[in-house]
């Protein structure tokens, strides 16, 4: 039988058939196969995990069959507990498959320390970055008479003088005290004259 006729016979035409099935067959199975090794369609939310301690997470997670990463502690936040959750990812409602890892970072137990830089003939403009890069906050500010308008003559904490070096918690209110820019010199001989002894003028003879 030439290849032209068996391309246009019968049997061929129910081999493709077949074939064709039987793609569609394992195709079908495949994708099913798929869907349960995946479970597709079976997602869980992220519960909140905010405020609690690492044995709380632990035990919320095995009831939906979730797993968690400590990635780190951060700096301590005043407004949370101490050794509780601050951060996660994925967020809450986040839908996410069993098994996912949610990636937590946990409270430290307390502010750490940092050393006070030297601002000391700073302009304010300047102190208050330097001051929360290291996590600290500017505080009150006062003013005295300095030529040096809005310049740092002096760094206090709670009444208290500081130096460059001194250590105090991350967190801290420094309070600077500043030049007003409106201080000003009395001259020298000026003030000699002012203190020297008035002379007197003979009076004219008559």
């Amino acid at each position: 039988m030439s290849l032209r006729k068996y391309l246009t016979s019968r049997v061929f035409f129910l081999q493709v058939l077949a074939a064709a099935a039987i793609i569609a067959i394992l195709g079908y199975l495949f994708m099913h196969w798929l869907t349960f090794t995946t479970d597709h369609g079976h997602e869980i939310a992220v519960p909140n995990l905010a405020r609690l301690t690492e044995e709380q997470v632990e035990e919320k997670l095995d009831e939906l069959d979730l797993d968690y990463v400590l990635l780190d502690s951060v700096d301590y936040r005043s407004e949370f507990p101490k050794y509780s959750v601050v951060e996660q990812d994925p967020l809450p409602g986040t839908k996410v498959k069993v098994g996912r890892k949610i990636y937590i970072k946990i409270n430290s137990s307390g502010f750490s320390s940092v050393k006070i830089p030297d601002l000391i003939e700073k302009t304010y403009r300047e102190a208050v970055p330097t001051l929360k890069a290291l996590g600290l906050e500017p505080g009150t500010i006062t003013y005295i008479p300095n030529l040096g308008k809005d310049m740092v003559l002096e760094m206090r904490l709670k009444g208290r003088n500081l130096k460059v070096g001194d250590r105090v918690l991350k967190a801290s209110k420094i309070d600077l005290v500043l030049g007003d820019g409106k201080a000003s010199y009395v001259d020298e001989s000026q003030a000699a004259d002012s203190t020297a002894a008035p002379v007197e003028t003979p009076n004219d003879e008559q």
